[in-house]
C-alpha cells in the first residue's frame, strides 16, 4: 500500500516534488551516478593513500627544485635582504678586489639599522676601508638594491686577552677570584 494521498483536484496524477522532495531526488540521481562511475571507490583509496593527488596541472603541493623552494621560503619570510647581504659576503673578494678581502672581512650585517660591520686585520686596513667606505657602500647598493647597505662599520684588530700580572694561576677568572 502507498503512504502518498490522491491528489485532492481528483486528476489521478501525484503531485509535482518540490523544495526538499526535490532536493532528496537530485541528491539519490548524483550518488547513483557516482557510484556507477566508481568515483566513490577511487576516493576513498586515494584517501587511505595519503589524500588526494593533485592532478594535471601544478600546485603547491607538487615537488619542486631545491632553488625554487629555497626561494619561495625566502620569499615567503622577507629573507631577500638578508639572504642577499649573505651572498655579498660570500662574493667579498669580488666585490672590493683580492689586496683588501685579504686584510678585511665581513663580520655581521644588522638588518634594522643596514649596517655592514667589516674588520681589518690592522689599524692601517682599518683606516685604508674607512676611506673607501663610501664607494664601497655605492657599490653595494648597486649590486643588492638602493638602501640595503646605508653605513660600513670598521673595526680594527682585538687586542690579546688582558691578563693580570705576570704570574697568574691556571683556571682563575683574574684577581677578584680570590676574595671571598
Amino acid at each position: 500500500m502507498s503512504d502518498e494521498k490522491p491528489p485532492a483536484d481528483g486528476s489521478g496524477k501525484a503531485p509535482e516534488p518540490s523544495g526538499v522532495d526535490l532536493a532528496r531526488v537530485a541528491l539519490r540521481a548524483a550518488r547513483e551516478a557516482a557510484r556507477a562511475r566508481g568515483d566513490a571507490a577511487q576516493q576513498k583509496k586515494q584517501a587511505r593513500r595519503g589524500g588526494l593527488r593533485s592532478g594535471a596541472r601544478t600546485d603547491r603541493r607538487d615537488p619542486m627544485a631545491l632553488g625554487a623552494a629555497i626561494n619561495r621560503l625566502l620569499t615567503e619570510r622577507g629573507w631577500e635582504a638578508p639572504a642577499a647581504v649573505g651572498g655579498v659576503m660570500g662574493r667579498w673578494p669580488e666585490i672590493v678586489g683580492g689586496d683588501v678581502a685579504k686584510h678585511c672581512e665581513p663580520e655581521r650585517y644588522d638588518e634594522d639599522e643596514r649596517v655592514l660591520v667589516v674588520r681589518c686585520d690592522s689599524t692601517a686596513w682599518a683606516t685604508n676601508l674607512r676611506l673607501l667606505a663610501p664607494t664601497l657602500v655605492a657599490r653595494l647598493n648597486d649590486d643588492l638594491g638602493h638602501g640595503t647597505v646605508r653605513l660600513i662599520k670598521v673595526v680594527g684588530p682585538g687586542g690579546p686577552a688582558r691578563r693580570f700580572g705576570p704570574l697568574r694561576a691556571p683556571g682563575s677568572t683574574g684577581p677578584g677570584d680570590t676574595y671571598g
